[in-house]
């Protein structure tokens, strides 16, 4: 068993080659995104797959245009499973804006499937990381706030918890890390998390009992100062640096399989 399906069958998830299978185009690179990757899945969680594919020339100057972006759902043993692929050149143009998921998706430890251009993709990461990197955490964390605050669920809450803490990580090393329970390793963080974590295991849309809300605001908010300081204090560059490599990746890629 290769190490990739490993981990995959650590993590609790179902075979997965017939998922990619589905995928008419050649595919670059399939990862295990979602609850599965941030490390509070439920029972009944749905199982996200995030992944490259590459468009063959005819349908990028021809008239029928193919889809930069493929999406399939369907159900599979009573799970519900979703594979979102993009063309390379439009994940390549998402590198370079401010975007935390992809970067997520791209260094996912639960790979379903890999090439050597993911290899290379891995390899340019770093240099598409800036501090404006920041906008995308803070933004995602106060929509998850907002949500828990209007619904009191768990999963909006570990989320709040999840973006903020890997935003913080990323200010300060420079690298991704979307798992929360290591996150809660590396980082101060509320105690009271874990247990959120366990409950959740239960339960996908389960509510979050027995927390005291003035207790969760303080905290929330002192994760949010310290996202905010992290960002002023970050030697991360303004802008990308990896702007060439990915574009002699994205020709070269494509003319090699012309």
């Amino acid at each position: 068993m290769t190490i990739h399906a490993e981990r995959l069958r650590e993590a609790g998830l179902p075979e997965l080659t017939p998922v990619i299978a589905r995928q008419g185009h050649r595919l670059l690179f399939a990862t295990v995104s979602g609850a599965h990757l941030y490390g509070f899945p439920s029972d009944d969680s749905d199982v996200d797959v995030r992944g490259v594919h590459l468009l063959p020339l005819p349908e990028l100057i021809g008239l029928r245009e193919g889809e930069e972006t493929q999406t399939r759902m369907w159900e599979q043993d009573g799970l519900e499973l979703d594979l979102v692929t993009h063309d390379l050149l439009k994940f390549a143009r998402l590198m370079l804006r401010r975007n935390g998921y992809v970067l997520e998706q791209l260094l996912s430890p639960l790979v379903v499937h890999t090439s050597g251009v993911h290899a290379q993709l891995v390899d340019l990461a770093p240099g598409v990381v800036t501090h404006r990197h920041a906008h995308h955490y803070r933004g995602f964390a106060r929509t998850q706030w907002e949500l828990y605050e209007k619904t009191g669920e768990l999963k909006p809450l570990l989320y709040t918890f999840r973006v903020l803490l890997t935003g913080i990580h990323l200010m300060r090393t420079g690298t991704v890390e979307a798992h929360l329970p290591t996150l809660l390793d590396l980082q101060a963080a509320p105690g009271y998390v874990r247990d959120l974590i366990r409950d959740k295991a239960h339960a996908e849309h389960g509510l979050a009992m027995d927390l005291d809300p003035r207790r969760v605001r303080a905290d929330v908010e002192a994760l949010q100062a310290a996202l905010d300081e992290a960002e002023q204090a970050s030697r991360l560059p303004a802008e990308p640096t990896a702007y060439d490599a990915l574009h002699d990746l994205v020709v070269r890629t494509r003319l090699a399989a012309a």
